[in-house]
């Protein structure tokens, strides 16, 4: 466990600590963008191997144990979590990388940045909930605990530096959106609409989502729903 710790602590600290701070910015400036971005791809790669690899080799320690009656549960968030991150990654988002140039057109909040303007994000943390809930033991709460830290507090974190970035631009994409998902759509600040979320990511996230579940326990050892 120990080791599992400071592969945590490790992979949440360099984007906690660099990343979305201001010394991203003096790195960038000193060494430029793409060999800071080369560093810090290594750095994210190196630590999220360790960790997976302290994870497999942590003891099990059961917390609360495995709650068979939260598998049905789970196997529904899952669903929104698939459609979350699955159009997270193929929607055009300012906040993503290179994303930035969407932030001078008319409309740039579209689709599936209705409902959030960090959907993939939304993803991850949804899947690291569930799993932090449904497994129930030491070594998974802090794996899917770190994960659903850094995806929460990643979403300020982007927020924060694209507003340093670009200010009256980002502050007007930011008016239009939402980090929680659905809020700027209950606040009026935007509508709801579906047809721009297009059809065919609804149809993959479904077919991974599917595929996940039937190999889900050959691949893990664990049945997603008994």
């Amino acid at each position: 466990m120990i080791q599992l710790t400071f592969a945590a602590a490790f992979f949440v600290g360099i984007h906690f600590l660099i990343a979305g701070t201001r010394w991203r910015d003096r790195l960038i400036t000193r060494y430029g963008e793409r060999i800071y971005r080369g560093g810090f791809s290594i750095l994210s790669l190196a630590g999220l191997v360790w960790l997976i690899y302290a994870y497999r080799q942590a003891p099990y320690i059961e917390t609360w144990g495995q709650l068979q009656w939260f598998k049905p549960i789970a196997a529904f968030l899952m669903l929104i979590a698939f459609i979350l991150a699955v159009a997270g990654v193929t929607t055009p988002n300012p906040t993503a990388v290179d994303g930035e140039p969407l932030l001078y057109e008319a409309e740039p909040a579209q689709g599936m940045l209705r409902i959030t303007r960090h959907p993939f994000l939304w993803g991850i943390a949804l899947w690291a909930a569930v799993h932090l809930i449904a497994n129930g033991d030491a070594a998974a709460l802090v794996l899917f605990g770190s994960f659903l830290i850094l995806t929460l507090g990643g979403t300020r974190s982007i927020d924060t530096k694209r507003q340093r970035q670009f200010g009256d631009r980002w502050a007007k994409f930011a008016a239009a959106t939402s980090n929680i998902p659905f809020y700027a759509i209950l606040e009026r600040r935007n509508r709801l609409e579906w047809a721009e979320i297009g059809w065919w990511r609804i149809a993959l996230a479904l077919v991974l989502y599917f595929a996940l579940m039937h190999f889900h326990s050959s691949l893990f050892g664990v049945s997603p729903l008994f």
